[in-house]
């Protein structure tokens, strides 16, 4: 066992719960595990639903970043099948998984992908609550026990890749791509928008 998983395994164990802690820190850590996760599409929703241009755009290209983050994500679980602690036999389960690839986290990948991109485009405080919400959510998941510290980590640098890699293209064809998604989103909800009940 190298050094790296060394220590990722001795950090693990510091940072999961276990049978002694109490019923109100497993609660509000299987509620960050589960369910946080729901921030990221209903942010990107909300983004859109403004109808505010800039917004748009941001929600567009955080959804260019986390679908490349996604499939690297995937990639990665293909070429490096590292196993979850519980496959492992290591700490405490709290919430049922299934034995998948546990590098890097796609939950922790999601937040990363949304937080570096609406940080680098100039939304620095709703950049830093996606930070903070994915914080809480890394921290749950390695607390139920599905997943180590590195899993995040690497996660997060996926994140910041996946937005440097789509940063070039992003420049040369965001603004088309933006109105693209506009314009078929005006087309398929033309009643709706008509009533008044969305921004067009």
């Amino acid at each position: 066992m190298n050094a790296i998983e060394s220590f990722d395994q001795a950090l693990f164990l510091t940072l999961n719960g276990s049978a002694a802690t109490s019923h109100w820190v497993v609660g509000l850590a299987l509620v960050c595990a589960k369910y946080l996760a729901v921030l990221v599409p209903l942010l990107l929703a909300g983004l859109w639903l403004t109808g505010c241009e800039r917004l748009r755009e941001m929600a567009v290209r955080a959804c260019l970043v986390t679908l490349l983050a996604f499939l690297a994500s995937w990639l990665i679980g293909l070429a490096w099948p590292h196993p979850r602690p519980f496959v492992t036999g290591l700490g405490h389960l709290f919430m049922p998984h299934a034995p998948t690839p546990s590098f890097p986290s796609n939950h922790a990948t999601a937040f990363a992908a949304v937080a570096v991109t609406l940080l680098a485009g100039g939304f620095r405080r709703l950049g830093a609550l996606v930070v903070i919400a994915g914080l809480a959510v890394a921290w749950g998941r390695v607390f139920a026990g599905v997943h180590f510290p590195l899993d995040m980590l690497g996660a997060a640098i996926l994140g910041c890749l996946a937005y440097a890699v789509t940063a070039p293209a992003w420049w040369w064809g965001g603004h088309e791509l933006t109105q693209a998604a506009i314009a078929l989103y005006r087309r398929l909800f033309a009643p709706v928008i008509r009533l008044g009940w969305l921004r067009p």
